[in-house]
């Protein structure tokens, strides 16, 4: 036979130590309201709102936003890495101008 735990040992069983930093602790929010949605839905106690709420989050209009996001995420880091590259090109064909300057006499 399964051991019953008392209520009150459940309780502190769930309570969670907060987090370090903001970030953290809005994450450790969120979960904790996610589960008590699911909680509610599952015993079918959630309001209008929420089961509506979950329902556009399964759409596939807001999962196609989400692609498109990342996607623009991805754009936006591959072009911060080719103005990187073109510094670094630049920096270069500097120096060897400079470089060849030196070798043939010529002056900066």
């Amino acid at each position: 036979m399964a051991k019953t735990v008392p209520p009150e040992e459940e309780v502190h069983r769930n309570i969670r130590r907060k987090a370090l930093s903001p970030d953290a602790r809005e994450n450790q929010l969120i979960a904790l309201a996610m589960d008590t949605a699911e909680e509610r839905m599952l015993n079918g106690t959630a309001s209008s709102q929420e089961i509506v709420h979950f329902l556009k989050l399964g759409s596939s209009l807001v999962r196609l936003q989400k692609a498109e996001i990342q996607e623009r995420i991805e754009l936006d880091k591959s072009k911060v890495k080719a103005i990187e590259s073109s510094e670094e090109y630049r920096k270069l064909y500097e120096e060897a101008i400079k470089a060849m300057k030196s070798y043939g006499g010529g002056s900066d």
